[in-house]
């Protein structure tokens, strides 16, 4: 793709991203820890809007890995919604933009 064609995309580039963007809050993904006893869920925008104990780990009394597990949860999803965040990105300036290795649109 030649430079003048590309720079004069820059519009749809950029009402594209928006509207990935904006629907990124719609996307949810999931974390889990301890063998599935704690499940995070976070969307799109990388904020965790659930999180999930089974009920055993709450009888265990083992506070510490309790919150352990919590963290651990919370931080794969966290990753997975950004993982999925910049494919989204991605795909919303496919065929528009060349693949450009490490052009990151997720902000």
């Amino acid at each position: 793709m030649d430079l003048m064609k590309m720079f004069g995309n820059i519009k749809e580039v950029e009402a594209k991203l928006k509207e990935a963007k904006e629907n990124l809050g719609n996307i949810t993904v999931e974390g889990d820890a301890g063998a599935g006893l704690v499940k995070a869920t976070a969307n799109g925008k990388k904020q965790l809007i659930k999180v999930e104990i089974d009920k055993s780990l709450l009888n265990d009394g083992d506070l510490d890995m309790l919150n352990d597990l919590i963290v651990a949860a919370a931080n794969k999803a966290l990753s997975n919604a950004e993982e999925l965040a910049n494919e989204e990105l991605k795909k919303s300036t496919q065929g528009i933009l060349p693949n450009i290795p490490g052009m990151n649109f997720g902000g």
